[in-house]
This record gives structure tokens, C-alpha cells and sequence, in this order.
């Protein structure tokens, strides 16, 4: 009972915070938004912004694999994040969802900026 009660609060938070914040930089697609409000996510993660757990834009900084992050969904390791509360395994997400969602936090990785072409002289 308690455990389901926990999973409710979490639901319940998840559902009132899921609303993009008006400075939030990364905009999240919709199915991705769908899986993240879903599962809870947003009780303790945002895109772009620390909150109980880190922003995913610094999971991307990691260059964790896409099955490496799958792993850390189902079975966190808090050594790899000093300073966050332990995340709970979310083992309820199938895998091909967590699969998803870990495609798309690698793709918030910085890319390189590419170099202006050069100006020719007249």
C-alpha cells in the first residue's frame, strides 16, 4: 500500500510540474513528453534544468551509450551523480520506452558548433 501511495504522489507531481517552464531552452517532443510524464520523470528531472535528480542535458554530457543509460534507469548507481538524492529503479518502464528516452537524452549532447564559412575579400 504504501508503495502504490508513493507511485500516486510521484504521478500527482509528475502531472503538475510537467508543464514546460516559459525559460525552459530544450524543447521536448511530444512523445517523448508523453513517456517522461508517464513514468514520473518530471517529479525529479527537467530537460535542461537540475532539480531533485540532474537536467537530462547532463546525463548527455556523460557520453553514456544509449544502453548504458537504459541500465542506470533500472538499476541506478548515485556514485555516478555525488551531490543528487539516489534515484529509485524505475523498473516499470519497458525497455523499448527507456530505449527511447535514452536515444533522445543523447541527442541533447552539445554539438560542435560549425565554423562560419569565411568571408571572401572583394
Amino acid at each position: 500500500m504504501k508503495k502504490s501511495f508513493g507511485f500516486m504522489v510521484a504521478a500527482v507531481v509528475a502531472t503538475l510540474m510537467s508543464t514546460s517552464s516559459a525559460n525552459a531552452q530544450v524543447k521536448v517532443p511530444d512523445d517523448i513528453n508523453a513517456l517522461l510524464t508517464k513514468y514520473t520523470c518530471f517529479a525529479c528531472h527537467r530537460a535542461d534544468t537540475k532539480l531533485v535528480g540532474p537536467a537530462y542535458v547532463d546525463v548527455a554530457k556523460k557520453g553514456y551509450k544509449n544502453e548504458r543509460i537504459v541500465e542506470l534507469i533500472y538499476k541506478p548507481e548515485p556514485a555516478n551523480w555525488p551531490g543528487y538524492p539516489p534515484m529509485a529503479p524505475m523498473t516499470q518502464v519497458p525497455k523499448e520506452d527507456a530505449l527511447k528516452l535514452a536515444t533522445w537524452i543523447n541527442s541533447l549532447a552539445a554539438k560542435p558548433a560549425k565554423a562560419a564559412p569565411a568571408k571572401k575579400k572583394s
